[in-house]
């Protein structure tokens, strides 16, 4: 299985395949194969794997921006 980033997959939106395990996609379920694909994309987005890495003080700590510095 490969990884794949948001920045590449629309690449593979254009191919037809899977995101995740780049088997065709179901038009059910497009741009995943299946309804499997779709929830481990959805568990990556929620998790923060594909969040952009940043040097920031206090980005970490507190996601929401509420702290004053």
């Amino acid at each position: 299985m490969s990884t794949v980033t948001p920045l590449n997959a629309a690449n593979d939106k254009k191919s037809g395949k899977c995101n995740i395990c780049g088997k065709p996609s179901d038009q059910k379920y497009k741009p995943f194969c299946s309804k499997r694909c779709a929830d481990v994309d959805l568990n990556r987005w929620l998790g923060g794997n594909y969040r952009i890495p940043t040097d920031e003080p206090g980005i970490a700590n507190d996601p929401y921006g509420e702290e004053e510095y």
